[in-house]
């Protein structure tokens, strides 16, 4: 329920060329119990006025000397048209039908002639600054609603982005016990991402989803995934598999990063000349974030001790990408990390 003293604290400003009719206003509404009104003979200076203190009602005469109604009326609904409702009431001597109705096409509120009843008048500004206040309200109300889901959103978009990363390590951890590989793939691929002149994905959605390119590898046994030695052809044939076990887990989801993040773990181990797995793409056939991981995690994987390796220094690991491409890797791909090369940050990443 609205509160009586609220209303009356409303701002209502009177526009009215003639200094009597302002005056009759004013003490009307003093009467009434209003505490703020503002009566303006000169509609420039009344505009001029409403940038400083928004008016909750205007009561506008439409035949003025210096500035119709009409285009009071005009600039009024302009100023107020992203804000809450503000009623306009037209008080005015013009009794021609079509005044009326092209100040109510126009915006306005109601339309009252002059002299007017007091009591009539009084009751319909108390309505409308009734429907101003309750407008106000539920606007409020709906920024407050909105604040709470930005916030929900948020806490939303932070869990689904812990549960990545914790996916991401549970895989990583079983053969990287720091888990710091999914953070310097993810990282690189992003960097590589940036410095391609064309690119069908966004290189923030790569930070994210490159990390989970080995998920599939809880599904491999430690006796393979762990082997310290070179494998068997039959043990290589089901370390093959994580790719697809990876894309198993990941596919299927509503967000985009976990269906990037599924494309890149089924495609990564592809390779340029057709020679990869699992399915044996080429070329552009590969989408293009496999393309990037499959540099980026290479170049980690070299330049990082494994239970089966030991750490390249930097130099022949990014020779040895320079010499797969074309062959291993897409050659727009191995340009951009070659691009990055020359910056000492990949050496610091490296």
């Amino acid at each position: 329920m609205l509160n009586k003293d609220v209303i009356k604290k409303s701002q209502i400003f009177i526009i009215d060329d003639e200094p009597a009719n302002v005056l009759f206003l004013e003490r009307l509404f003093e009467w009434e119990g209003f505490t703020l009104v503002s009566g303006f003979t000169d509609p420039v200076e009344a505009l001029e006025a409403c940038r400083f203190a928004a008016p909750d009602i205007v009561l506008l005469d439409l035949q003025m000397p210096t500035m119709s109604g009409y285009e009071v009326l005009e600039q009024l609904r302009e100023a107020s048209s992203e804000g809450p409702f503000l009623p306009v009431l037209v008080f005015t001597a013009d009794v021609n039908p079509e005044s009326r109705k092209r100040a109510l096409s126009m915006g306005a509120t109601d339309f009252l002639t002059k002299p007017g009843d007091a009591t009539e008048i009084a009751l319909r500004v108390n309505n409308f600054l009734g429907m101003r206040h309750l407008h106000r309200e539920v606007m409020q109300q709906k920024e407050v609603l909105e604040h709470k889901v930005q916030e929900r959103t948020a806490d939303l978009e932070a869990s689904r982005m812990d549960v990545l990363h914790r996916l991401a390590k549970a895989s990583e951890c079983r053969d990287d016990d720091t888990g710091d590989h999914i953070h310097r793939v993810g990282e690189l691929s992003c960097q590589i991402a940036m410095a391609l002149s064309s690119l069908d994905c966004c290189p923030n959605d790569l930070f994210l989803a490159a990390p989970l390119h080995d998920v599939g590898k809880i599904g491999i046994p430690d006796s393979i995934l762990l082997k310290p030695g070179r494998l068997t052809l039959e043990e290589f044939e089901v370390m093959k598999t994580h790719t697809q076990i990876g894309h198993q887990i990941l596919s299927g989801s509503p967000s985009p990063v976990l269906q990037l993040a599924a494309t890149i773990a089924l495609t990564h181990h592809e390779k340029w000349d057709g020679s990869g797995y699992p399915k044996g793409l080429s070329g552009s056939d590969i989408p293009i974030a496999g393309r990037i991981v499959a540099v980026a995690d290479v170049f980690d994987a070299l330049t990082h001790s494994r239970p089966y390796k030991n750490a390249w220094p930097v130099e022949e690991a990014v020779s040895e990408i320079a010499k797969g491409s074309g062959s291993h890797f897409d050659p727009e791909v191995v340009n951009a990390f070659m691009s990055l090369n020359m910056n000492p940050g990949i050496r610091h990443a490296a």
